[in-house]
C-alpha cells in the first residue's frame, strides 16, 4: 500500500493548492478557476514551477519571485495537511466509496476551517452541501448506514442548536454561531450519529485548552471570541482515523472488572 499511499499523498498536496485558492477567492466573491494564481501583492501571474506545493515555497523562502512579498505559511499549511489526511484516509479505509466521501469530506472540512480561522464564517455552501452529499453517500453506499446518517444530523445539529438557545436564554447573548450547528450536522451526516458524542467531547476539550491558552497570550480575557469550527473539524477527523477505536478504549477502562482471586 505504501505506493499507492504515496500517490495519494501528493494528489492530496494539489488538492491542498486548489484548497489555497478557495479559502483565499470564495469569501471574496471571486471566481476560484479563473484567472491563474497570482501575487497578492505584485500582481503578477506566479508561474507552474513556483507553484509546486511546499516545495516551491521552500524555495522561494516564502517570498514571491518579483517583489519578494512575504507569502503567508498558511499555503504550505494547508498543502502539507491536506496531503498528509488524504494518505491517512486512504491507509486506514483503502480503495473503496467509502474513501472517496471521506476524501471530498476531508477536503471540505480543511477549506472551512481556514476559512472560519481568518473570518470566523463556516459558508452554508459548503456545510449545507455537505449534509445533503452525507445524506446521499449514506443512501448509496452499503458500507454506509443511511438511518445513522438521519440520526447524525438530528443529533449534531440539535444539540448545539440546543446548547446555543440554552446559552442565549441563561445570559442574554449568542454563544455559538449557525454555522457551528451546521457544521456538526454535516459531520454527523457523514460519520453517523455515533461520531457526534465524541466530537462535541474533543472539539470541547481542544477548545477549552487552546481558546484558554490564546485569551491569556493576547491577554483578552476569558470572553474572548474564538472560531469553534475548526476544532469541530479535528475532532471529526480525529474520529474517522481511529475515534472509535479510542472512544471503546476510553470507555473500556470503565468496564474493567477487578481480576478474580485465584
Amino acid at each position: 500500500m505504501w505506493v499507492e499511499t504515496l500517490f495519494i499523498f501528493i494528489f492530496g498536496l494539489l488538492w491542498g493548492s486548489f484548497a489555497n485558492v478557495v479559502i483565499y477567492r470564495y469569501p471574496k466573491g471571486q471566481n476560484v478557476a479563473f484567472p491563474r494564481s497570482r501575487c497578492p501583492k505584485c500582481q503578477n501571474p506566479i508561474s507552474w514551477y513556483d507553484n509546486i506545493p511546499v516545495l516551491s515555497w521552500l524555495l522561494l523562502r516564502g517570498r514571491c519571485r518579483q517583489c519578494k512579498a512575504g507569502i503567508s505559511w498558511r499555503y504550505p499549511a494547508v498543502e502539507l495537511l491536506t496531503g498528509i489526511c488524504f494518505a491517512a484516509v486512504f491507509y486506514r479505509y483503502e480503495i473503496s466509496w467509502s474513501t472517496l466521501e471521506y476524501l471530498v469530506f476531508v477536503w471540505g472540512l480543511i477549506v472551512v476551517s481556514f476559512i472560519d480561522l481568518e473570518l470566523m464564517i463556516l459558508p452554508d455552501i459548503f456545510t449545507l452541501s455537505g449534509i445533503v452529499l452525507g445524506l446521499v453517500g449514506a443512501a448509496l453506499n452499503p458500507q454506509r448506514d443511511f438511518v445513522s446518517s438521519v440520526a447524525g444530523v438530528l443529533l449534531g445539529g440539535g444539540f448545539l442548536w440546543l446548547v446555543a438557545y440554552l446559552y442565549l436564554v441563561v445570559r442574554k447573548e449568542e454563544g455559538m454561531g449557525g454555522g457551528d450547528i451546521k457544521l456538526l450536522a454535516w459531520i454527523g451526516a457523514v460519520l453517523g450519529w455515533t461520531s457526534v458524542p465524541f466530537v462535541v467531547l474533543v472539539s470541547s476539550l481542544l477548545g477549552s485548552i487552546i481558546g484558554i491558552g490564546l485569551a491569556l497570550r493576547r491577554q483578552a480575557g476569558l470572553k474572548s471570541v474564538i472560531p469553534f469550527g475548526p476544532y469541530l473539524a479535528l475532532a471529526a477527523i480525529i474520529f474517522l482515523l481511529g475515534g472509535e477505536r479510542i472512544g471503546l478504549w476510553y470507555i473500556g477502562l470503565f468496564l474493567q472488572y477487578p481480576a478474580s482471586p485465584n
